[in-house]
């Protein structure tokens, strides 16, 4: 089987994106009802690399993971958040495998503004996440590291 990275060629990317009913931000980050998740800061999966986008999802289920996948040391949390701009969708997650975007995930360059902290929220097993951080690091060695521009 061929490991070499192929060329990400995103499709069916919308901008500009509507979205009904509450949109989420997963992460180990703590904010308070108001303040604005923005762009500039450490990514949550790469302690190295500044953000060029926030990202958020209509699925709560997708939050709670991005938060638990999230690096630093602190508590996941789930945030209902409201978008200042408008939002698109992620090409992180929308190429070939997934048209259509089914994880509803979406990015913006302008702030979340955070309208609720989530707390009823059921994580993941320990061994889901384990093979999700497997499969993240696999990804990373093959050279498919995060869109971020």
């Amino acid at each position: 089987m061929d490991q070499a990275a192929k060329e990400f060629t995103p499709v069916g990317i919308r901008t500009d994106v509507k979205e009904t009913g509450p949109l989420y931000h997963g992460t180990k980050a703590e904010f308070t009802v108001g303040s604005l998740i923005q762009t500039g800061f450490n990514m949550n999966y790469d302690e190295d690399t500044k953000a060029n986008f926030v990202y958020l999802t209509a699925l709560i289920d997708v939050a709670v993971l991005a938060a638990e996948m999230a690096s630093g040391e602190g508590e996941a949390r789930v945030y209902i958040v409201e978008p200042t701009g408008s939002i698109d969708d992620d090409p992180n997650v929308t190429d070939m495998k997934f048209p259509g975007n089914p994880t509803r995930s979406y990015r913006t360059r302008e702030p979340l503004r955070v309208i609720a902290e989530v707390t009823d929220w059921e994580g993941h097993s320990p061994e889901a996440l384990a093979k999700m951080r497997k499969n993240m690091e696999r990804a990373k060695q093959l050279g498919l590291e995060v869109i971020n521009d």
